[in-house]
Order: C-alpha cells, then structure tokens, then sequence
C-alpha cells in the first residue's frame, strides 16, 4: 500500500500545481463565482502549493505525510462545499472529490489503517 500512497501523493502533487499554476485563469473565474475575495485565492493557493511540496518531500521523508494529507483532504471538502454552493454541475465537481478521496487514502495509509 505504501507505493499506491506514493502514487497518490504524486497524483495530488501534480494534479495541484497544474490547476494552480497552468490553469490559473479558470481558478480566478471560480474564486469570483464563489464570492470569494483575491486575498482568500492567494492563500488557499500559497497553501495548496506548500502542501503538495510536502507531499513530494514526504516521498523520501514519510513522516511529512500526514498532515499535509488531511489539509488537502479538507481543501479539497471545501472546495466540495462551494460547487455545490453555486450548484455546479457534476464534472467541475469530480476532480476534487476524486483529490479529496486520494488525500484521506494517503492519510489512512500513513495512519496504518490501511495494511
């Protein structure tokens, strides 16, 4: 399980950077949608991009792991919270539900609660 984990955090990792660094624009459209002001963007970014780091370093350090799992994990539950607030359709919601999944199955592993 410990190599699925790594996967998963790499999956999380990634996915992260590419939406908030290459996909920006989109990410202002939503954060606009959302009613969400420029300073709450720019620190749920700064955040999301200091948690995936610490899941790519908690490669080679595991004990980095876990706390930066649940934080993702409860990013991604916000983020649930606020498609379902402006009631986006299913496919803008799935990625992070599917990034909020891969974060508690990394936390899980981490916790030993998956063997």
């Amino acid at each position: 399980m410990e190599n699925l984990s790594m996967i998963a955090q790499l999956i999380v990792a990634i996915s992260v950077v590419i939406v908030w660094v290459f996909r920006f624009d989109n990410i202002v459209k939503e954060f606009k949608q959302y009613g969400l002001s420029d300073l709450t963007r720019t620190i749920v970014g700064a955040t999301k991009i200091a948690l995936a780091t610490l899941l790519i370093a908690g490669i080679w350090y595991p004990s980095l792991v876990l706390i930066p799992a649940l934080l993702m994990a409860f990013l991604m539950l916000s983020a649930q919270y606020f498609h379902f607030k402006v009631n986006n359709p299913w496919q803008k919601r799935i990625p992070s539900l599917f990034l909020m999944l891969l974060s508690l199955f990394i936390a899980a592993v981490t916790l030993n609660l998956i063997a």
